[in-house]
């Protein structure tokens, strides 16, 4: 998750949750039991407040800006929001690599089937899949290998590092080409004895 994004989301989950502790704490002050309990220098809210009377409803009524204004203010609020909901959703699968020339592209799709048949023909692995993420600038490869029960997990990383790695990252220079390696093992079965 790149940094703008992660700020973003902690920034919106902060005021979010400001909002949401004012507005609890207000309404839970005008109760008595917690307005009994609050040291004496806080404001109160008194339990037999209105907070909107006839007269001020009234008033309200008669000025017929404020529903569209407040209509407009809430669909701007649901929109933002569903952009914001899309931009978490979105996977960050990488589609393409742009090379040198302009119009030359690399498919994310065929290097990471290469770099997953790769994987596979190490000594040891039973089962690989590599997902290619990021941006073009900044790749990640995700790389899960499922190990035989006597494989060596240390040659088969230093095996996946020199080839099926290496040559990825020849084939997206002049990027730089990160990758995380998720290993387990296949376990042995059990032996029946009749």
């Amino acid at each position: 998750m790149s940094r703008l994004r992660n700020g973003a989301n902690r920034s919106t989950l902060l005021c979010a949750a400001a909002v949401l502790l004012v507005a609890g704490a207000t309404l839970a002050s005008a109760t008595a039991p917690v307005r009994d309990r609050l040291p004496s220098a806080l404001p109160r809210i008194g339990a037999d407040r209105v907070w909107l009377d006839q007269e001020l409803l009234g008033r309200w009524r008669d000025h017929g800006w404020w529903p569209p204004v407040v209509i407009a203010a809430l669909a701007v609020g649901a929109v933002l929001f569903l952009c914001w909901a899309a931009a978490q959703i979105r996977t960050g699968r990488l589609r393409e690599l742009p090379l040198g020339q302009p119009g030359v592209t690399l498919s994310a799709t065929a290097l990471a089937t290469a770099m997953t048949e790769r994987a596979r023909a190490v000594d040891g692995v039973a089962r690989a899949h590599v997902r290619l993420l990021g941006r073009p600038r900044r790749l990640r490869a995700r790389i899960t290998l499922v190990l035989d029960p006597d494989a060596s997990p240390e040659a088969v990383l230093r095996e996946l590092a020199r080839d099926t790695v290496a040559e990825a990252r020849a084939a997206a220079a002049p990027r730089a080409l990160v990758a995380d390696v998720r290993v387990t093992a296949r376990p042995h079965r059990a032996r029946r004895i009749h």
